[in-house]
C-alpha cells in the first residue's frame, strides 16, 4: 500500500525514571513530510532567543499556555500526541525503558492507522527518534528494540531508530512536554479528559 512508502516520524521522551512510580513517556507521531510545519508552528510561539524547552524548568501556566496556543496554530491536524504511563516494570532500567518505548510505539501506530484510515498492515517506514539518556544508549536497550523491530506486532513498522540530543529537535521537546503532563495528573491538577479536550493529548 502507498502508506508503506510514506515516512512517519515518532518522537519519544520521558518523565520520571524507568522503574519508579509515575514513569511515563510522551510520544509525538507525524508524517515526515509535515514535520517541518509542526516544528515551525511550535518555534513561532517561542521567544526569538528561546533555547531548548525543558518542561521541568517551566511553570505549569507557561506550558499550558504554550500547548493551548499550539493546538490553534497551522500545525498538522494528523499528529498523535500520546502520554502513556509505564506498565513494564521488570528487569533493568534499560529493559524497563525499552519495554515501555515498544508498547508506546505500538499504541501510537494503531492510533495513527485509525486516524488516517490506513487499512490492514499498510503502515510501515516509521523512524523512532529518542532523546539520548543513560538508559537508552546501552547495548541491552538497543538489542531489545532491534528484536522488537523483527518480531513484535505493530512495532515492526519501525525500520530505523535514532538517538539525538533533544536540543536539536522541537518535536522531541514537545514530546518532553507531553510526557510531563502526567505530573499534572499525579498532582490532581488536571485529568485525562481535560488534557485531551484542551491540548489534544491522549492519556493512557
Amino acid at each position: 500500500m502507498a502508506a508503506q512508502n510514506k515516512r512517519i516520524l515518532c518522537f519519544i521522551d520521558e518523565c520520571g525514571t524507568a522503574g519508579q512510580d509515575g514513569f511515563a513517556l510522551g510520544c509525538v507521531m507525524v508524517w515526515a513530510r509535515e514535520c517541518g510545519r509542526a516544528d515551525k508552528a511550535l518555534s513561532d510561539l517561542l521567544e526569538p532567543n528561546a533555547n531548548e524547552l525543558h518542561a521541568t524548568n517551566l511553570s505549569k501556566d507557561y506550558l499550558q499556555s504554550l500547548l493551548g496556543r499550539y493546538v490553534q496554530t497551522d500545525r498538522p491536524q494528523g499528529m498523535i500526541l500520546l502520554n502513556r504511563l509505564g506498565t513494564v516494570q521488570t528487569g533493568s532500567a534499560a529493559a524497563i525503558y525499552a519495554g515501555n518505548v515498544i508498547e508506546t510505539v505500538k499504541v501510537a501506530v494503531g492510533q495513527f492507522r485509525k486516524l488516517h484510515k490506513i487499512q490492514g498492515q499498510g503502515l510501515g517506514n516509521v523512524e523512532l527518534i529518542l532523546d539520548q539518556n543513560h538508559h537508552n544508549i546501552s547495548p541491552e536497550f538497543r538489542q531489545i528494540l532491534e528484536a522488537a523491530c523483527k518480531n513484535d506486532g505493530r512495532f515492526r513498522a519501525v525500520n530505523h531508530i535514532s538517538q539525538i540530543d533533544s536540543a536539536a529537535s522541537r518535536m522531541l521537546q514537545l514530546a518532553d512536554v507531553v510526557a510531563y503532563a502526567r505530573m499534572w495528573i499525579h498532582r490532581s491538577e488536571e485529568n485525562a479528559i481535560r488534557l485531551h479536550e484542551r491540548y489534544g493529548i491522549q492519556i493512557l
